[in-house]
């Protein structure tokens, strides 16, 4: 068992404040098979019969657990003592992600629930804090085979299986805690304006709002100043424009980033600091095209799952997650589909350090959705989830659902289901594009994708010649679903099966496997020739980054070996880029 805290590095990069505490670690823990523990009072009982290392899900080895079977529920407890400058002050207690229904308890008194496995919350609990240590009393229930709720791609049977793989139950993301003063900013939103070199912040304060509250926002590029202002707190929800006298655009592969100072002022004193960065960008559709800053960028995306050997759902180290973006560039990707999981605030750090699209996701399936109570359960954390990640400039559009398959006895899904999410979407944020749900069944979207799994070349490329030439789009389900002249975006491809170390009868891939690299190397050409070549395409999604325990179709396999010589791949990843520069350089609209 570990002594030393694992994730130490600040879980929330885009409202960073000095004071908090990493409770990561060594905790107690229980299993409780029979969801008695309430009835038992674990919340106030002797120590637990085991240690667990927080944040690693107990199915993997970095817990120190390992049990892969089914806990119907689960208990940590630690204590914890608050440092002296944090007297007088108000505490938070944060959860990056506990999967899925939670209740917290701080010296035997419960402080709050939360439902929901992958969105992050936080409760108050200066009022049950005492003076020396302090407990901390966690339990978390789960059942991904209850159809009420999204379990993503967590087998729902025994074992690990196709394209489903280990679970994860209870804490998953960094445990930490936070000291503010009685008024602080609770939650930021930027909206960059390229077009008028300025970003719009609106802030939302919890505490006493007096007249001489005040937000100011203080913006830097490269550690030099290039914007200001200030604006008066008449309630609790702030807005304010900042005017940039530099303009910097965040772009592919060009991750230019303002870092920002935002502090509220009251009767001349400062109550609270925050440092936060944005990106100056804008995404937009015209022509069947995404604009990234008005210029068309032909998305050369990869799935990416998000799973690793030793940690599940959490990577080992914050390194981890910037090693993963790096493998994908390497390869001539220009960014991923985050696929059936929100992934952690960290890694949507690095792909914003480092110029990478991403899409956000959310992990529906095992959800049913064939009634309005899979709204009810989806929902909520899906505004969570949009509202947490907002801010990140490598976010280029958003896919709450993926596959939305019948349910059981050939249930059709709710469409309506799909509309609202959608609409709330939009709603929530109007500066993305929204699909309804990767691959199937459209109901209402800005853009139009498919998944196709084709292994031969020559039949995949026919699907999509029509298009080429101008003709009708291809749809995968004409019986569900309407092309109606949206971008298109053949957001899942692929899939080749390939790992010759790995052959046992539990190995998994999409169509029949080659019988040599050469094979693949030239299948995966073929296939990926065919999108690139095709101006009526503009984006694609290669299935997958790296291999995930018994699916072995990654470029990478599961510990992030690579299968192949990396320049290789890029070359036919970006062959159409060259061409493409030739031909526009002088315009520079297009980056494919």
């Amino acid at each position: 068992m570990t002594t030393t805290c694992p994730r130490p590095e600040y879980p929330r990069p885009q409202l960073v404040r000095t004071h908090w505490l990493n409770l990561n670690g060594e905790w107690e823990f229980e299993i409780d098979h029979g969801r008695s523990g309430r009835a038992r009072n674990l919340a106030a009982s002797e120590p637990f019969s085991q240690k667990i290392v927080v944040p690693f899900c107990p199915e993997s080895k970095l817990s120190g657990i390992e049990h892969k079977d089914f806990m119907a529920a689960v208990w940590y407890r630690r204590t914890f003592t608050a440092p002296a400058d944090w007297q007088g002050k108000r505490l938070l207690l944060h959860f990056g992600a506990v999967d899925y229904d939670t209740e917290v308890w701080v010296n035997g008194q419960s402080v709050g629930t939360h439902r929901g496995g992958y969105s992050s919350f936080a409760f108050e609990i200066t009022n049950f804090v005492e003076a020396g240590e302090n407990v901390i009393t966690v339990c978390a229930e789960d059942d991904n085979r209850s159809g009420l709720q999204p379990r993503g791609k967590q087998s729902s049977l025994y074992h690990s299986h196709g394209c489903d793989y280990t679970r994860t139950t209870g804490i998953w993301q960094t445990v930490w805690l936070e000291c503010v003063n009685e008024t602080y900013i609770s939650s930021l939103k930027f909206y960059p304006d390229p077009e008028n070199a300025c970003v719009h912040v609106e802030a939302k304060l919890d505490g006493q709002i007096s007249g001489d509250t005040q937000l100011h926002v203080q913006a830097t590029y490269d550690k030099q100043s290039v914007g200001s202002a200030v604006a008066q707190a008449c309630t609790t929800d702030v807005r304010v424009t900042v005017p940039l006298s530099e303009v910097h655009l965040w772009e592919v592969g060009a991750p230019r980033l303002y870092d920002l100072q935002l502090q509220v002022v009251q009767a001349n004193q400062v109550v609270d600091t925050v440092d936060s960065y944005v990106g100056l960008r804008s995404v937009s559709l015209k022509d069947k095209a995404i604009l990234i800053n008005g210029k068309s960028v032909f998305q050369r995306l990869v799935l990416d799952q998000g799973f690793y050997p030793d940690g599940i759902y959490t990577a080992p180290t914050d390194a981890d997650l910037r090693r993963d973006i790096e493998l994908s560039m390497e390869l001539g990707f220009n960014g991923a589909r985050l696929h059936e999981k929100m992934f952690e605030e960290r890694f949507l750090y690095w792909a914003d350090q480092l110029g990478y699209l991403v899409w956000g996701e959310q992990a529906n399936w095992g959800l049913d959705i064939t009634t309005a109570t899979g709204l009810e359960r989806f929902l909520p954390e899906w505004i969570e989830g949009v509202e947490r990640d907002f801010n990140h400039p490598a976010i280029v559009g958003w896919c709450p659902f993926n596959e939305t398959w019948d349910g059981p006895k050939n249930a059709r899904q709710n469409d309506e289901v799909l509309r609202i999410v959608y609409q709330v979407t939009k709603a929530l944020d109007s500066t993305r594009p929204v699909i309804d749900t990767s691959g199937n069944f459209h109901v209402v979207t800005d853009i139009f994708d498919i998944h196709d799994y084709e292994q031969d070349p020559a039949v995949f490329a026919a699907k999509f010649e029509p298009m080429k030439q101008g003709g009708e789009a291809y749809n995968t389900f004409p019986q569900r679903q309407r092309y109606e002249g949206q971008p298109y975006f053949v957001s899942e491809y692929g899939g080749i099966w390939w790992n010759p170390n790995q052959k046992d009868e539990k190995s998994w891939g999409y169509g029949n496997r080659p019988t040599s690299e050469e094979e693949f190397l030239q299948r995966y050409e073929g296939l990926t020739t065919a999108l690139l070549d095709n101006p009526n395409i503009c984006a694609f999604c290669y299935t997958q980054l790296y291999d995930v325990e018994q699916e072995v179709n990654g470029l990478y396999t599961y510990d992030r070996q690579p299968k192949f010589d990396a320049k290789i791949i890029r070359a036919i990843n970006t062959k159409a880029a060259a061409i493409e520069q030739e031909n526009l350089v002088a315009s520079g609209s297009t980056d494919k």
